[in-house]
C-alpha cells in the first residue's frame, strides 16, 4: 500500500500539540469584524480542541506528516 499524503488544506488549518491534541482556530473571523462584539473577536484569536466526532477524520488527513 502506498504512503498516505498529507492533506495540505488540513495541514494549514490544524496543529498537533505535544500531548497529541489536534487544535483548530475559530471560523468566521475575517468578515464584518467591526460589527462583532469585542469578546467575540477576542475569542477568534484562540485555538480550540477539535471535537471527538471529527478527530479521526482530521487525523487521517494529517497522516502524512
Amino acid at each position: 500500500m502506498p504512503k498516505l499524503k498529507t492533506h495540505k488544506g488540513a495541514a494549514s488549518r490544524f496543529r498537533v500539540t505535544g500531548g497529541g491534541k489536534i487544535m483548530r482556530m475559530y471560523g468566521s473571523r475575517n468578515n464584518f469584524r467591526r460589527k462583532k462584539r469585542k469578546p467575540v473577536t477576542v475569542q477568534f484569536g484562540r485555538t480550540v480542541e477539535v471535537h471527538p466526532t471529527v478527530r479521526k477524520r482530521v487525523e487521517r488527513m494529517l497522516a502524512g506528516q
